[in-house]
């Protein structure tokens, strides 16, 4: 098995981007969800209520954040020091305040009055504690640090939304795996969905944890071309891959650093599972 891509996506819930390496921190890839986008109230908003956020491409250089879409010239962010709490799922979280600019960029992106927040500091929000440690971090992701999924598992699921498709007289679509926003895919995995079983890999270096499942929600069925909500891949998930009352793809990993290091992966490199 090998790693076969990596997505990170600088500003939760906007457009994702591959790099060919990445730095893995205790809380995450390097620059993956440390931006997130709220209403004049301070509520976190997501493409799952607008689904034009994906329209947003955050484009980092080092530590510097450029936003690019349809709608308006690039804008360099520069967070402004306020501070605020915004509230995430379980945990509630201070974060800066990226100015005005940025709030009327996204504002005309969205259709609404926006601003845009950073987590300047990811030490302050710990994942959930039923399925990690005391001393385990995440940044603006909705659990966990990353997200896992495999080829294997895609095309089992490709194969079961064409029989879907078929059955219904419609014509098979076969979805991207962008539809799913991982951080890591995987190649060369024998089964279908062999990752519901892991429970400590590594790739290249780096050691992980695979904390839970990842339990899927509407904002899979965004077209992330046309920015439409369709049926799939729920309709058909909730055919194979349902259970708890929820349908399931891919699994969260927790990364096992030795406390204040990093790790680094990269496309290509082996992955074994422990």
């Amino acid at each position: 098995m090998k790693l076969a891509s990596i997505s990170r996506y600088p500003v939760k819930s906007t457009a994702g981007h591959e790099v060919t390496e990445a730095e893995v921190q205790p809380w995450g890839l390097a620059g993956d969800r440390r931006y997130v986008i709220t209403d004049e109230s301070g509520a976190v908003l997501t493409a799952r209520q607008e689904p034009r956020l994906l329209a947003c491409v955050p484009v980092l250089d080092g530590g510097a954040l450029t936003l690019t879409g349809p709608h308006a010239d690039p804008l360099a962010v520069i967070p402004t020091g306020t501070r605020s709490v915004v509230h995430l799922p379980r945990t509630s979280v201070e974060v800066t305040d990226c100015g005005d600019d940025a709030a009327a960029w996204l504002s005309g992106l969205a259709g609404r009055p926006v601003r845009l927040r950073w987590l300047d500091d990811p030490t302050r929000r710990p994942v959930d504690p039923m399925y990690g440690r005391p001393e385990d971090r995440v940044s603006l992701a909705d659990a966990f640090p990353l997200l896992l999924t495999t080829t294997a598992s895609l095309a089992r699921l490709n194969e079961w939304i064409a029989g879907t498709a078929l059955e219904l007289g419609e014509e098979p679509r076969p979805l991207p795996m962008r539809r799913f926003r991982p951080n890591v895919v995987i190649d060369g995995v024998a089964e279908a969905f062999a990752e519901d079983e892991w429970k400590r890999l590594r790739i290249g270096e780096v050691e992980f944890r695979v904390s839970k499942g990842c339990d899927r929600c509407v904002l899979t069925t965004v077209d992330t071309t046309t920015y439409r909500k369709g049926k799939e891949p729920l309709r058909t998930l909730a055919r194979h891959r349902k259970r708890d009352g929820k349908v399931w793809f891919g699994v969260n990993l927790i990364p096992d650093l030795i406390p204040g290091t990093y790790g680094r992966v990269a496309q290509g490199d082996p992955v074994l599972v422990l």
